[in-house]
C-alpha cells in the first residue's frame, strides 16, 4: 500500500480578539485511508500569553496512513475556543486546510470563521460570553450547505507539517 506520514505541530494562533485560546483538532480522511499509527484528533492546552498578539501551543501531530487511492486526501479541521476567567469555553472559530500532497516541510495558515446570527443574538452573546456553534461540525470541510451560513472572520491557526510519501508510484497512484 502507499503510505502517507504527517509529522508536525499546531504552532499557535494569531489575530483573535482575545488570546486565552485552545484548539480542538482532527484529521479527516476518506474511506479508502487506513490509519496505521498516531492519533487523528486532539486538544491543545490553553495558553494565556503575556503578548496578546500570538498564542503558543506547539502541540504535536504524528499520523501514519496507508491507502490505495488519493480519493479522500486528508484534511486538518480545527475549532478554536477561548477560555474565560470562569473556566467556560467560548467558540471562537472553525477552519480547515488540506494536507499538502507534496513531500517536504510546509507552513500552513488556517483562516478561521464563526457563524453570525441576528444583531440581538450577538448582543446577548457578548454579555453571556457565548457564541453560536454548528450542530454538525463536519459542515466546516464539506461544501454541501456551507454557502447558506452567515459568518465573520476570526484569526489564524498556524501549522507546520512535514510530509513523507512512500510507494505511491508502485500502487499506480500518480502524484
Amino acid at each position: 500500500m502507499a503510505e502517507l506520514h504527517i509529522i508536525g505541530s499546531l504552532v499557535g494562533a494569531s489575530n483573535f480578539p482575545r488570546p486565552e485560546l485552545c484548539c480542538k483538532w482532527r484529521v479527516i480522511a476518506g474511506d479508502g485511508w487506513k490509519i496505521l499509527e498516531g492519533a487523528t484528533e486532539g486538544l491543545t492546552q490553553v495558553d494565556v500569553p503575556e503578548d496578546d498578539r500570538f498564542t503558543v501551543w506547539s502541540h504535536p501531530i504524528d499520523i501514519h496512513y496507508a491507502t490505495k487511492s488519493v480519493t479522500g486526501w486528508p484534511k486538518l479541521q480545527v475549532q478554536v475556543f477561548r477560555r474565560d476567567s470562569f473556566g467556560r469555553n467560548e467558540l471562537y472559530g472553525y477552519g480547515f486546510v488540506h494536507i499538502p500532497t507534496t513531500p517536504g516541510e510546509h507552513a500552513l495558515d488556517i483562516v478561521t470563521w464563526r457563524p453570525v446570527t441576528s444583531f440581538w443574538d450577538e448582543v446577548w452573546s457578548y454579555f453571556l460570553n457565548s457564541s453560536p456553534a454548528l450542530k454538525n461540525p463536519d459542515m466546516v470541510h464539506t461544501p454541501s450547505d456551507r454557502f447558506r451560513l452567515t459568518t465573520c472572520s476570526m484569526g489564524k491557526v498556524h501549522v507546520e507539517v512535514g510530509i513523507i510519501l512512500r510507494n505511491f508510484e508502485g500502487y499506480g497512484v500518480a502524484m
